[in-house]
């Protein structure tokens, strides 16, 4: 048996064995990452390593402890209520908000886990307080980043159109841009409705009236908030009373010092390119030292077996890609010599080893690939580009990509769990779909 297949069996079994047993995944694929990388193929422990995602644990762990001082200092309720108010308590609206802010982050050049890592909290936090899916809001916020993600002066947009112009091949900037914007707001809609937008719907905005009893007995005994208080019931939290609306808008002195520290990780992100997890390490930090009373709590609200389970999967991955697996299915695919087929193989192939890997390291990859047959003329090389762009960026949403892991890791502690779940669904389902769809819309037209 060869290595190649041999990594993709251990990797099918570690899903396999994380399914029946309760088994962090991570752990798993730390030691298949020994068996196969040491044992093996002989490699160095610092090669083994070279593939671990530091980056990936910085800002996992640094953004969750971030979000978990502003929830306990209050500052993440202040946003919530203001929030409702700009909606005017149309809280149907909100997931909306989110896609478009996130949209219009990477669409100005900022890169997708920078907008997810900046949206989420708040948005699972507001989901959680006003019984919306946290699934549902995480997907809003990554689809969102991702349809602005390819404008010309985005960063997947960049790196798009400067391989596509290096080749000597037909491109269109704004086509790029469109086709995944409006890709991505198609598959915004579904996930709206598939993840309960109906319901939310039906909500009784806050200025008509009051909202419906879901919960008779008190939301405080069936949803427990993002830091770990219990939420109050949805009638209270959105009339309030004068008091409660008082205390919510009432600016502290932590808050404000909070408010700072995340427009200085947005700006620093957004705007200097710092990175995320290095400026809200050093936010967190400093708002400890002010507050040190919110440090220990908040440090425990890390979810550490999110980042273990996260790293270790990466890490193995890395160890695939030094074994030559990722080449050797991609050269396969490649060499089969028939346009149509080959750009759907390709299709699959970004869609399912993104949901492992950087995607923006894949597209600079996975591009190429396509070069020689796009060569020939006998296909649209804008269509083919886009279907692959499209499908190598839509499963970020996979708990194995940052913006996947920066959605689970912000879920609330009893969600946790779920929203894992269903994001892997989700993002199993988005890459035997997606790459089917996106072929069919791009590809398929574009026959010469």
């Amino acid at each position: 048996m060869s290595i190649e297949i041999l990594s993709i069996l251990l990797l099918i079994a570690m899903f396999v064995i994380a399914t029946i047993q309760p088994i962090n995944m991570g752990a798993l694929a730390f030691g298949c990452t020994f068996l196969l990388g040491s044992l093996i193929i002989g490699m160095k422990a610092s090669d083994i390593f070279a593939g671990f995602p530091s980056d990936l644990f910085l800002t996992l762990v640094a953004v969750t402890y971030l979000f978990a001082i502003a929830q306990i200092n209050g500052t993440i309720d202040w946003l919530v209520e203001c929030a409702v108010r700009l909606v005017r308590g149309h809280v149907v609206w909100i997931p909306w908000v989110m896609f478009v802010v996130a949209a219009i982050i990477t669409g100005f050049g900022a890169l997708g886990p920078a907008a997810v890592a900046i949206l989420a909290p708040v948005a699972l936090s507001f989901a959680v307080q006003y019984r919306i899916r946290p699934a549902m809001m995480g997907l809003m916020v990554i689809h969102g980043a991702q349809a602005g993600g390819f404008s010309p002066i985005s960063v997947y947009g960049g790196i798009t159109n400067q391989i596509v112009a290096k080749a000597g091949l037909p491109f269109a900037p704004t086509s790029l841009f469109l086709s995944s914007f409006f890709f991505n707001l198609a598959i915004a809609v579904l996930v709206f409705f598939v993840f309960g937008g109906a319901r939310v719907m039906k909500q009784i905005p806050a200025a008509t009236g009051p909202l419906p009893e879901l919960h008779p007995e008190g939301v405080s005994a069936a949803i427990r908030g993002h830091g770990g208080t219990p939420a109050r019931p949805i009638r209270e939290h959105v009339y309030g009373t004068a008091a409660d609306t008082a205390q919510n808008l009432r600016l502290t002195p932590e808050k404000i010092f909070t408010l700072i520290g995340l427009t200085a990780l947005g700006i620093g992100a957004l705007v200097f390119k710092f990175n995320v997890g290095l400026v809200a390490i050093t936010v967190a930090v400093a708002l400890a030292l002010l507050s040190p009373k919110t440090q220990k709590a908040a440090i425990d609200k890390v979810s550490w077996s999110t980042v273990l389970l996260i790293a270790g999967i990466i890490t193995y991955v890395g160890v695939m890609e030094k074994a030559g697996t990722v080449d050797y299915v991609a050269n396969g695919i490649s060499s089969l010599g028939m346009p149509l087929l080959v750009a759907l193989l390709l299709c699959f192939t970004g869609a399912i080893v993104s949901a492992f890997a950087s995607s923006t390291a894949l597209l600079g990859a996975i591009i190429p690939l396509a070069v020689p047959f796009l060569l020939q003329g006998h296909i649209s090389a804008v269509g083919v580009v886009a279907a692959i762009a499209i499908s190598t960026t839509i499963v970020d949403t996979s708990p194995f990509s940052t913006n996947g892991a920066l959605v689970v890791a912000n879920a609330p502690d009893d969600k946790r769990e779920q929203v894992l779940r269903q994001l892997l669904v989700y993002s199993a389902l988005i890459a035997i779909i997606g790459p089917i769809v996106a072929w069919s819309v791009f590809v398929l037209p574009g026959l010469v």
